[in-house]
Formats: structure tokens, sequence, C-alpha cells
């Protein structure tokens, strides 16, 4: 295989954001936190067990948009190593890890039925995060329960 084989195939963007080092296969699942396609006007690209230096991973590029603090919060959940590249007039003008927040509200569903988070009552779900033993662990913040696997599966 030649280099230009090799070679990353996906066009610069002029203004937007790029989101590198996601956890690999869970590019869709950022796609669906950000409400893409629908919610973007601008040209969306997806890579999806890319081969880089570290192994694989996913990348994400939107542009004409810039995400939101609770964007990052909910993309941090699912690909705490997420970078997020502000891109300004082809040039990366500011570069950042995602930083998994202490607490969300209205971010995920309660995996137990019987929470008063899942009835009819007007209240929002709230979780505390953990990442104790490098696991990432969501606790609910009206009945206990834990969500540690498949959190995206969850996603409000």
């Amino acid at each position: 295989m030649t280099d230009i084989e090799t070679e990353l195939r996906v066009r610069r963007i002029e203004n937007g954001t790029v989101i590198d080092h996601i956890t690999a296969g869970k590019a869709l699942n950022v796609l669906k936190i950000l409400g893409l396609p629908d919610s973007s006007h601008g040209v969306v690209s997806v890579l999806i067990n890319s081969h880089g230096k570290y192994g694989e991973k996913d990348v994400v590029k939107i542009e004409n948009r810039e995400l939101k603090v609770e964007e990052v919060d909910r993309i941090a959940l699912i690909a705490p190593n997420a970078t997020i590249n502000i891109i300004r007039n082809f040039n990366v003008t500011s570069k950042n890890k995602v930083h998994i927040p202490s607490f969300v509200e209205n971010v995920v569903g309660c995996i137990n039925p019987n929470c008063i988070s899942n009835s009819d009552e007007p209240i929002t779900s709230k979780f505390k995060v953990d990442t104790e033993d490098t696991c990432l662990k969501l606790r609910c913040f009206y009945c206990g329960r834990m969500i540690s696997e498949n959190i995206a599966e969850h996603l409000l």
C-alpha cells in the first residue's frame, strides 16, 4: 500500500468544529447527541474506526457550527478522551480535551422504571457522575440506581 492509499481523505473545513479522538465506534452516538444531521445546514463528515497513532478512533467534522458547553458535557460521557477543535479560516484556533462533568441534568434517562424521573411528574433526570476506578458511572439523584455500561443507550 502506498502513502496515498493510507492517507485520510477528508476535506478540510473553513469554519466549524472537529471532534477528534472519539472512542472507536461511538461517532454515531455523538451525532445523536448533537441532533445531526437534522440540526446542521453545513457538511458533516464522519470517520469511524480510523487508524491513528494511538489505535482506532472516530472523528466528526461539522462545518459552520461551534458546540455549546452542554453538548460537550454530553459527548464527554460517551467519549471521555475526545478533543474539541474549533476551526476558523482553516486554522485550529482552540483545542481542548473534554472534561467529564460531576453532575448532569436532563441528559440521561434512569434505568429504573419505578424512578420518579420516569413518571408523569414534572421532574428532570439528574445524575451524579463518578469516575473512580477509570470507569464512568452515573448515579441517579432520585433513586440511586447506577448506569455504568452502554450509557449512550440511555441518552435523552
